[in-house]
This record gives C-alpha cells, sequence and structure tokens, in this order.
C-alpha cells in the first residue's frame, strides 16, 4: 500500500494522465481477494483458504504498484549501462543476433519460447495455490517476501544504473522477424528508449512495457518457480522443465543481454536468504518445523 500511495503522489506531480477506471478494476480486484480472504480466516475458519486468497490479493496489489513506481521514475538521469552488458556478453562469447538469427531457423522453437515466456506471471499463481494448498504458510509468506525483495532490489538497481535490453541496441533482419515474431522486437525496444528520454504523460495497465533488462525479473521470477515449486513434487518437475526453457525464451523473446539472467540469479539468491532470515527472526517457531519437514 505504501508503493501505491507513493506511486500515487508521483502520479499527481509529474502530471501524467492514468486509465483511472483499469488501475481502479485491477486494486478493486486485489482488494477483494484480501477481503475474501480475511473473510476465510475470521468467519469460516479455515487459515489455508485465507491465507491462499489473501496472498493473492497482495500479489495483484504489489505487482500493480511495482509497475506503475517504476514507470514513474522515467525519464531516466543516469547513462544506461547497456554497452558494459553488451562487452560483458562478448567477453564470455555471446552474441545476440547470431543467437537469435539461429534460433529463427527453427520457427516452432521459437513459438514455444514465446509461449514459455509469456507463463511468468501464471507460474507466479500457481505457486500461490500450490503452497496454500499443498505446503505451508511459512513457504508461503516466504515466496511472497521474495517476491518483493527481488522486484525492489530490481527497481532500485535499474532506477541507477538503467538498461534496456538488447532490443533495444540491434536491429534485426525482416526475414528473421517474419519467421519468428518476438515479444520484445526492435520496436519495442525504441519505445523504451523513447519513454527512457522523454518520461511517461500516460499510463494504462494495457500497454505497460517492461522496463528493467538487468537484473532480469523473468529469471527471478524462473528461479522462484523452481525454487518453491520443488515443495509440491508433482509440480517440481514442470517446473524445472519450464524455466529451463525460460533462459532462451529470456534472450529471444525478452531481448535481453546474458549478463541480465545472471543479474536476475544473483538478485534471487539475496531476496531468497534476506526472506529467510527476516521469517527465522520473527516467526522462528513456524519457520523452523516447516524447514526441518521439507
Amino acid at each position: 500500500m505504501i508503493l501505491l500511495a507513493l506511486s500515487a503522489v508521483l502520479i499527481v506531480v509529474k502530471g501524467v494522465a492514468i486509465d483511472a477506471g483499469a488501475y481502479a478494476l485491477f486494486i478493486l480486484g486485489g482488494l477483494a481477494m484480501i477481503g475474501l480472504g480475511q473473510y476465510y480466516r475470521s468467519v469460516r475458519s479455515d487459515a489455508q483458504i485465507a491465507a491462499t486468497v489473501t496472498a493473492t490479493g497482495v500479489f495483484i496489489l504489489f505487482t500493480l504498484a511495482g509497475s506503475v513506481f517504476n514507470y514513474m521514475l522515467l525519464p531516466v538521469f543516469f547513462t544506461p549501462i547497456d554497452p558494459l552488458l553488451l562487452r560483458l556478453d562478448a567477453a564470455v562469447g555471446f552474441d545476440w543476433p547470431v543467437f537469435v538469427t539461429w534460433v529463427s531457423g527453427f520457427p516452432f522453437f521459437g513459438s514455444v519460447l514465446r509461449v514459455v515466456y509469456f507463463s511468468s506471471l501464471p507460474q507466479m499463481a500457481v505457486i500461490i495455490l500450490a503452497l496454500g494448498f499443498f505446503a505451508d504458510g511459512a513457504q508461503l509468506q516466504r515466496f511472497m517476501l521474495t517476491g518483493v525483495f527481488g522486484a525492489l532490489l530490481a527497481i532500485l538497481f535499474w532506477s541507477f544504473f538503467p538498461s534496456f535490453g538488447t532490443s533495444a541496441v540491434y536491429d534485426l533482419p525482416a526475414e528473421v522477424l517474419a519467421r519468428m515474431p518476438m515479444a520484445a522486437d526492435p520496436a519495442y525496444g525504441r519505445e523504451l528508449v523513447r519513454l527512457s528520454r522523454e518520461g511517461v504523460t500516460a499510463l494504462s495497465p494495457h500497454n505497460v512495457l517492461g522496463l528493467i533488462a538487468f537484473p532480469s525479473f523473468h529469471t527471478i521470477m524462473a528461479c522462484m518457480s523452481v525454487v518453491f515449486l520443488a515443495r509440491v513434487r508433482f509440480l517440481a518437475i514442470p517446473a524445472v522443465i519450464i524455466n529451463l526453457l525460460m533462459v532462451p525464451a529470456i534472450l529471444v523473446q525478452g531481448g535481453h543481454h546474458l549478463m541480465d539472467v545472471f543479474g536476475g540469479i544473483t538478485v534471487f539468491y539475496l531476496s531468497y536468504v534476506l526472506s529467510g532470515q527476516i521469517l527465522r527472526r520473527y516467526a522462528a517457531p513456524v519457520f523452523e518445523r516447516s524447514t526441518a519437514a521439507a
């Protein structure tokens, strides 16, 4: 709620036009889920459903608030670090245009990567349901905290060291794009560059773009899926398979530098460790029992 309030202040200060109706629907939806969760907690006395539904509402509100707040940091005031990331990629032998061109030679595989890339948010919903009904409250808490810390760390780093990915740097041949439509194509990259220079004048949840290249938040979510769904046996292997495919999907469909993936892994690790330390300190008995059981 603090992030939503701060975003609202920045919207007023910067004079950004807002699609109030669309955002109100998302906010009301999140609040309704939280209210339903409290109903199950206080009236129905079902802590499991209460925690799951409440976490869903909190996830909706935080995702919305994080996206809006990220946009309110535009235009950027620091030099983008994409040239540095390109040099680091080259140092380890990764050439993004060559890799994308190679993948485009397998159109079906490119289409699979597109589906995988857009599965990140649905995977987060699956994790909330799976942990809520098949794990315990402590793991659901740790998942939520890890996601919050991961998003905040990514936004904080990006605000000082902005980057917009390979799609903002390279153009690709028309035949490559014809063989394999991309989620973050060169036109997407050009719009990111424009926003970085001019800022945003109007904002709607229907047309927001992913601004952050490094660290890759898709990578953070992929790591969360693998680690937290490992606690739900029938989902563990599918999570590993899907998120192994997420790596090339992030590079190709997301227009990311290879270094963005390593940055995402690092931020996930820091967030996961930090969430564990906080839960051990403030919810020690429950958390320690759940960790031992896992």
